[in-house]
């Protein structure tokens, strides 16, 4: 069961790692979630308004969605929206990640006793899909996820100075759960202080006497100095009721209404369930998810001989899975502060962990890359532009696939390898996600310098299919006045040129858009379609990916007239 990890592959695989999460940094395709669009409005409309508070926002019920935090990092990462781009926007994200790994090392090695096991830690939680995906974009998670972990890694890390610690570790754990709150929700002091209390309980050998008469107190500071923080928004906002209204009403005491039938229906069947809530905190882990599952495995085979450092992870795992069922909204995203404990048992177990998780994920490895290859060798062969060559790969992209390909398979036939390959195979995974769709990063799928300089002060109408969709286009379109239509109408080229006088629509590849006399192609681009009827994408399997896959999109100058502002709601709203 033994499988070796020597500081060359861990090198090797930091270096790999490192390059990942910057690689396609400012990629529109990133992984990502859509929150993404309505945390950049913010960002703009703030920035804009020349003042930190109150958050401004053109959404109806959107705009104190979450504290200000993360708003005014972005508002100086882009110098007051000067450098609107996505590499701005992004950057902080990445930095809070690396230093969540950074002082996940630290906890891990000194516990262990081994910085390669901290290092170890540090990969596997980076090689988590849900933190690539979560940990890049401009979304709430990163900062959250440092702030939270920051305390529990110093009790690992200091062991009993800091359990024993009567007020300098509580100021600052409240200080840092203060700036958590601050970044996602004051509804996270509830597991981050019932794990905390949960940690010095199992420090007192489980007697409540002691926990109550040493620690008690210091829980209570934690969390009163850490919602003394967060209740900062409401001193410096000049409309805490608004706040109230909607962040604390509608973001968060909404999460406890019955979705469906009622609560205790949800809660043990559908799609909010609390074994929904379990299989999707396990798939947060991506590729690993099998390998996660062994870990787990191998740890209640060996529950009895468990480390004290072993069981504080656990505890923290516990508490926020416990918590987080309560709601009757249940979301694996809701767990991402115990991810890097995940990782840290998967580093502690590593030699004794089974092969058969690697030996899946590096299936799902294999699966990926060579759907990857297959979709990107159709593209680039087939003519469904027109001629072939537009969609074109270089060379490098080609090697790399091979490389990957390669060593996947060989990771898959050679135990001695197998554990290491795995791990690098998830990066390498993402690596060729992001090269795939480079294409259209480049001028296929961008609208020309020309026409972004004339376009530059006028009213465009673009497609809608979610909040703040609008905030794509003023990266493809930066200066231009952008509405939203709804994004179902965007073929519908009658309807369209009848009613704005310069607009994005689209077309199915291969189709010209048939156009009144009067009306001028200004522009065109690519762009990848978000949904498929069931017969695309039949047609998709069979190998006609580019037709259906793609949109040629074509921004329109009509004779239509249209009076600003509109009376309807704008499509992005």
């Amino acid at each position: 069961m033994r499988g070796s990890f020597t500081y060359r592959n861990a090198i090797f695989i930091l270096l790999l790692g490192v390059f990942t999460y910057f690689y396609g940094l400012d990629s529109r395709f990133a992984p990502k979630n859509g929150d993404e669009y309505p945390y950049m409005h913010i960002v703009r409309m703030t920035a804009d308004a020349g003042a930190w508070l109150p958050l401004q926002s053109e959404m109806d019920g959107i705009k104190n969605t979450k504290p200000p935090l993360v708003f005014w990092e972005g508002i100086v990462s882009t110098g007051w929206g000067s450098d609107w781009t996505l590499f701005a926007l992004r950057w902080p994200s990445v930095l809070y990640t690396f230093l969540t790994a950074f002082f996940l090392f630290l906890a891990v090695a000194r516990y262990s006793g081994k910085k390669q096991t901290g290092l170890l830690a540090v990969l596997v939680w980076l090689s988590f899909f849900a933190t690539y995906r979560y940990g890049r974009p401009f979304l709430t998670d990163p900062p959250e996820v440092f702030w939270l972990s920051l305390p529990f890694f110093a009790l690992l890390y200091w062991g009993r100075a800091a359990f024993e610690s009567k007020l300098l570790f509580p100021l600052l754990a409240g200080l840092c759960f203060g700036m958590a709150l601050l970044s996602k929700s004051f509804a996270y002091i509830v597991p981050a202080t019932f794990a905390l209390g949960l940690f010095y309980w199992r420090w007192r050998e489980w007697r409540i006497p002691k926990v109550l008469l040493q620690d008690l107190y210091k829980v209570i500071l934690i969390a009163v100095l850490a919602l003394g923080i967060f209740a900062l928004w409401f001193v410096l906002d000049p409309f805490p009721e608004a706040v109230w209204k909607e962040f604390v009403l509608g973001e968060n005491a909404g999460k406890f209404e019955a979705r469906s039938s009622n609560y205790f229906l949800d809660l043990v069947r559908g799609g909010d369930s609390i074994w929904m809530l379990a299989l999707t905190t396990l798939a947060n882990a991506g590729l690993f998810t099998f390998v996660l599952i062994s870990a787990l495995i191998q740890v209640w085979r060996e529950r009895r001989f468990l480390s004290l450092e072993e069981i504080l992870l656990l505890l923290l795992v516990c508490a926020f899975f416990i918590v987080f069922s309560l709601p009757s909204q249940r979301s694996g995203r809701y767990l991402l502060p115990v991810m890097p404990a995940l990782a840290a048992l998967i580093a502690m177990y590593w030699d004794r962990l089974p092969w058969w998780g690697f030996r899946i994920a590096l299936l799902l490895q294999l699966v990926v890359l060579a759907a990857l290859a297959w979709v990107g060798g159709n593209l680039q062969l087939s003519n469904f532009l027109g001629q072939t060559g537009i969609w074109n790969y270089s060379f490098l992209h080609w090697s790399f696939m091979t490389f990957s390909l390669a060593l996947v398979l060989l990771g898959i036939f050679s135990r001695e390898r197998c554990k290491a390959i795995a791990l690098a195979g998830c990066f390498l995974c993402y690596c060729a996600l992001t090269s795939s769709l480079s294409p259209l990063e480049g001028s296929l799928g961008r609208y020309s310098q020309a026409t972004i300089q004339e376009l530059a002060g006028k009213d465009v109408w673009v497609p809608c299919d979610y909040r703040a969709k609008d905030e794509e286009y003023r990266l493809l379109l930066p200066g231009a006045s952008l509405h939203g239509y709804l994004a179902k109408d965007a073929n519908q080229i009658d309807l369209l040129s009848s009613t704005y006088p310069l607009l994005a629509l689209q077309s199915p590849i291969g189709v010209d858009p048939k156009l009144c006399e009067s009306c001028k192609i200004v522009g065109k681009r690519m762009e990848m379609r978000a949904r498929h009827s069931e017969a695309e994408i039949q047609a998709i399997l069979r190998g006609h990916i580019g037709e259906h896959l793609f949109v040629n999109e074509y921004l329109v100058a009509t004779p239509a007239t249209i009076a600003l502002p509109l009376a309807g709601k704008d499509a992005c709203r």
